[in-house]
């Protein structure tokens, strides 16, 4: 039986940043309609001969100017009516970065980009607000099993840097002694011989992330798990 079908595919992109104790996401407004004017993710319709990690990228330089190495698939949206011209399934694609590493540019059918603190968001056009918030919960369910982030920190930190990352994107407070005692029980730190000095407070040694054993780590598989203040 011949089944009419009309369905274009589109890709969207969740990108996260993370800086000074705060969790952003990357927008672009829209300069055409629908919702001419309104704030969206980055992303539009593949084109013919285009895989969907090459579509997604590609939105993504256009629209803000940012090219990321790698972004992981999220999920995939297709209810009837999300989008007011067509029947559009989109691949969603999500990605954590340090934001003071691009410089942001709008171009194509966007009229701005801008990153938007997690906690000041503005009205999102379509079902982006759905895509966000199911971003968001991943990225704080992956960082509850799996330690992630380290490229937004210096290449030498004290160790409340790593904590605050996980503070600001899980918004609770952690056990800092067992997180501290997991963390580095996974031998994924090394300690330098170097001290932070900060404006106030004590000083505190400065690590840095042994990627060598992490990536031994998961290829073993690892267990990890947050315990809450």
């Amino acid at each position: 039986m011949k089944i009419p079908q009309n369905i274009k595919v589109a890709v969207d992109a969740v990108v996260f940043g993370y800086e000074q104790k705060e969790l952003s996401v990357l927008l672009i407004k829209r300069g055409v309609e629908p919702y001419k004017g309104t704030w969206a993710l980055p992303g539009g319709l593949v084109l013919e001969n285009e895989s969907l990690e090459d579509a997604v990228q590609r939105e993504l330089q256009e629209e803000t100017g940012v090219t990321i190495d790698y972004l992981e698939q999220l999920y995939t949206f297709g209810t009837p009516g999300r989008d007011p011209r067509n029947r559009v399934v989109s691949v969603t694609y999500f990605g954590l970065v340090s934001p003071n590493h691009f410089k942001i540019s709008a171009d194509t059918d966007a009229d701005d980009v801008q990153w938007f603190s997690i906690d000041q968001l503005p009205e999102l056009a379509f079902d982006h607000d759905l895509i966000l918030n199911t971003a968001l919960e991943r990225l704080k369910s992956k960082i509850n099993y799996q330690p992630i982030g380290f490229e937004l920190l210096k290449k030498e930190f004290p160790f409340s840097d790593l904590e605050n990352l996980y503070q600001t994107i899980l918004n609770r407070k952690i056990d800092r002694r067992n997180f501290r005692k997991k963390i580095l029980s996974f031998g994924i730190l090394t300690e330098t011989d170097k001290i932070h000095q900060p404006s106030s407070g004590r000083p505190a040694k400065l690590f840095k992330f042994n990627a060598k054993k992490y990536k031994e780590l998961e290829k073993e598989g690892f267990h990890f798990e947050i315990k809450f203040a």
